[in-house]
């Protein structure tokens, strides 16, 4: 595995190289020799190190009655209308339901869903390889079967893959080689999408009263509780909730060399890759929340994507007078990707047996739809390597790449970049130092594109629409996007400067490296005027920049014949800011704009994707009831009163508005790295691996129903430190019924330190000595047992501070009901033939 982070290193992949690049070299056969490997893994999942802590059943009874209670207190206008007339006293609506209560309202369950929404299965992982070759041929044959086993009830990742590759040396000039490989993916996924009363946010949201399944088999749900917002319970839609997906991959490259004189070879490579996927959704009948109302609902999509790719380049390799050697490469190539896909929809199932294998039956909201674009791209690029004395380097590329995707005329565009090294350890004054045993200098410049956006984002899209004519509707084709002809290459100009270091014949090794980038026509959705009819359009918004620090440290602390013992740490650092936008006004809603209020903002001077919100100063005291009365209600139009929600008043005059909101944190870290340690002693080997990150922040929106709306779902254990007038130094508001006016908004106390050190891995093995394995008539035998994601610490209250709620790179740290995080025990087994 090689890793290319500077513009020169990464400058002749392109547009694939933007944003670095991860190089991974597969396994092939060796000549003259012929191999059989078999490697095995055997792992389980449980919870993590780190989960929020709920209400159990006893406790929500206490909160339930206190909300009642405080009714009269936050809403005494309407108590004393009898507007709470027909509002049933908390202990007699729970007498009510004898079958989750006793007979003084007191819970008959304790229900601790999150462990019941877990499952502990058995995972698996064989991977069978077979290489080989004579003096002019090579090959590698594997094969291999992965069943992963999900943290939640029923999810899984199952995968069937093949692969074969050769090398072979046709003539003396003339090389030939492939690779053809083939992947079987099944998969059931849980909860797509981040809305709704999904089984992820249901875990914390069921009530504990509530069993899984009642005496006469039917699911305990919040839908079957009257004061209840709905839903059902988790283990109930990790059950009845189906999301498969089937993907099947292949992908194959064939290259042939040719040596047309000694020094100068040409290559020509063909690649292409087609997948095809099948989704496969079924929502049961009675599942509240998801299928309420509907009876059932089906999915059906299946799409194909085909990929080829041709690249013809000529490489130049010629040595000079001993001191002068050059590299030189000069190529072209041309992809072009195509994708279809077609849905169905159904709704109103007579019975669940059926799930979507019978779309048909399904007599209500029956659609179908199709769609189908393509994208090419085509590029001419060359770069020269020229070493003197092998001391000296210099590397220059030049690279223009074109994309079908932007503006007519500006499909095309010049990446260049420059790099210059110097072996400082080979000059007469380095060499034989006891101290520096490798000193290189480097310094590189150049200029990436990034093209990831979808297809025809420059033009004017088609969209099928429908209006009201004369009492009738009339079906039709209208814009659905703006065109953007404008629409130009995202490009970054980067610069580096680094070394790297040996001290003490490579006992320590040390590699640093400092970078500035500058990103200028970001390509973003952009807000357009209402008054056009749309609300984006996709277009080059501004500039922004990151400056950082690479710093990696490797050591041989110990090394002896029996025991060797090995450190290596790393770290990053890195700044952002935005430089300019080509919008009027900042960019709101990047992230998940409908959340309650615009949670992300894009400003001049500001890191991207910065939380924007209120600030939370705490509760308002009971010394404080006069100050609170005068503030215009931000509460549904009552008082404001001692235990509400006290915000920050920027501007000062009286009301909580947009006006007050401010940028309030990032999620950008700071920092972030590795610290390993690896011990061997004999054939017993021992690492310890641990992960941090620091100066982040994480916008935990699940404060929203986590802690924000009690009674109706349940909520975090964090609301028994909620206001009470013996407990008035609380950011939490006092508890009540949500008729008595609650709020909730974006705003710091949902802001928390995204801050963590992780126990990623701990592994112990041992390999058996070759006496022992040839004694099993093998060449290589080791065992080893692992476990990761071991430990954590962290302020961070929710599941884990690694949130991936959004895949969008300006929402970084927003998350609303993440996947819980597992902690994986691991048993491996490597054996040679």
């Amino acid at each position: 595995v090689e890793v290319l982070k500077d513009a020169s290193s990464t400058a002749i992949y392109g547009a694939r190289g933007a944003n670095g690049l991860i190089l991974i070299t597969t396994k092939k056969g060796t000549a003259n020799t012929q191999r059989i490997t078999y490697d095995a893994e055997f792992s389980t999942n449980t919870l993590g190190p780190k989960h929020v802590e709920m209400l159990d059943a006893f406790e929500y009874v206490k909160v339930q009655d206190l909300a009642y209670d405080n009714i009269k207190v936050y809403d005494p206008v309407g108590w004393a209308a009898g507007s709470y007339a027909s509002t049933p006293v908390p202990k007699a609506a729970r007498i009510a339901l004898p079958q989750f209560f006793d007979g003084n309202g007191n819970p008959l369950y304790n229900t601790d869903w999150l462990k019941e929404s877990v499952q502990n299965k058995l995972s698996q992982n064989h991977q069978l390889g077979f290489t080989g070759g004579s003096e002019n041929s090579t090959y590698g044959v594997f094969a291999g079967y992965r069943d992963d086993q999900g943290l939640l009830l029923n999810s899984y990742l199952k995968r069937y893959s093949a692969r074969f590759n050769f090398d072979s040396k046709i003539k003396s000039w003339l090389k030939v080689g492939g690779n053809l490989s083939y992947n079987n993916q099944k998969e059931n996924i849980v909860d797509q999408g981040t809305g709704g009363l999904n089984s992820v946010r249901m875990i914390t949201e069921a009530f504990p009263f509530l069993p899984i399944k009642l005496a006469d088999g039917k699911w305990g749900d919040n839908k079957l509780i009257p004061w209840a917002e709905g839903g059902s319970n988790p283990v109930h839609i990790l059950t009845d909730q189906k999301y498969g997906v089937v993907t099947q991959t292949l992908l194959g490259s064939l290259y042939s060399s040719i040596s047309l004189t000694k020094d100068l070879e040409f290559r020509t490579q063909l690649g292409s890759n087609v997948v095809t996927r099948g989704v496969n959704e079924y929502n049961a009948k009675l599942l509240y929340g998801i299928s309420d109302g509907q009876n059932g609902t089906a999915n059906i999509t299946d799409s194909r994507e085909t990929f080829w790719s041709i690249e013809n380049y000529l490489t130049y390799n010629k040595r000079f007078a001993e001191k002068h050697a050059i590299n030189a490469l000069l190529g072209i190539s041309w992809q072009e990707t195509n994708f279809f896909s077609n849905t169905s929809h159904a709704e109103n199932f007579v019975t669940d047996f059926y799930q979507e294998n019978n779309i048909g039956s399904g007599s209500k909201s029956i659609t179908v739809g199709s769609n189908r674009n393509r994208s090419a791209f085509n590029s001419y690029f060359g770069r020269v390597n020229y070493a003197f004395q092998d001391k000296y380097l210099l590397t220059v590329t030049g690279r223009v790449d074109g994309s079908s995707k932007f503006g007519d005329n500006h499909k095309y565009a010049f990446f260049p970049s420059a790099a210059l090294a110097w072996k400082v350890s080979d000059e007469d004054f380095l060499k034989g130092n006891k101290t520096v045993s490798n000193l290189k200098l480097r310094t590189s410049y150049g200029l990436s594109g990034n093209s990831e956006l979808p297809a025809y984002q420059s033009l004017a899209t088609l969209v099928n629409n429908s209006a009201i004519i004369n009492d009738s509707r009339v079906t039709g084709i209208g814009i659905g996007r703006l065109a953007n002809p404008d629409l130009v290459w995202e490009k970054t100009a980067q610069f580096d400067g680094g070394f790297e270091l040996g001290l003490f014949n490579n006992r320590i090794n040390i590699e640093a490296d400092i970078y500035y980038r500058k990103t200028t026509d970001m390509l973003l959705d952009a807000p357009v005027p209402r008054s056009t009819g749309y609300s984006v359009i996709r277009k080059n918004v501004g500039s922004m920049e990151n400056k950082g620090l690479d710093l990696g440290i490797t050591s041989t602390n110990i090394e002896s014949e029996n025991f060797t013992w090995k450190t290596s740490f790393n770290i990053s650092l890195n700044r952002n800011k935005v430089l300019s936008l080509a919008t009027p006004d900042d960019i709101f809603g990047v992230g998940n704009p409908n959340f309650t209020n615009q949670t992300g903002i894009i400003r001049v001077g500001e890191p991207v994707g910065s939380f924007w919100g209120l600030v939370r100063l705490g509760t308002w005291s009971e010394a404080e009831r006069a100050q609170a009365a005068q503030f215009v209600s931000y509460r549904g139009g009552k008082t404001l009163l001692p235990g509400d929600i006290k915000y920050l008043d920027v501007n000062g005059d009286k009301a909580i508005t947009d006006a007050d909101r401010q940028i309030i944190g990032n999620g950008m870290p700071k920092g972030w790295g590795s610290f390993s340690n690896s011990f061997r002693y004999k054939n017993l080997d021992l690492i310890v691996e641990l992960q941090y990150s620091y100066g982040n922040d994480v916008l935990n929106m699940t404060h929203h129903s986590g802690e924000d709306r009690q009674v109706q779902a349940n909520s975090f254990a964090s609301v028994l430190n909620a206001w009470t007038p013996q407990n008035q130094n609380t950011s939490i508001a006092a508890i009540r019924d949500q008729s008595a006016g609650y709020v909730t908004n974006v705003d710091t106390h949902w802001l928390e330190d995204g801050s963590f050190i992780r126990g990623k891995n701990l592994l112990l093995g041992y390999t058996f000595n070759s006496s022992v394995a040839q004694k099993l008539h093998l060449s290589k035998l080791r065992i080893y047992t692992s476990v990761q994601n071991f430990f954590l610490a962290t302020k961070y209250t929710g599941n884990d501070p690694e949130v991936t709620t959004y895949g969008n790179a300006f929402a970084q740290g927003q998350t609303f009901f993440d996947y819980p995080k597992p902690t994986t025990f691991m048993l491996g087994l490597n054996i040679g033939l």
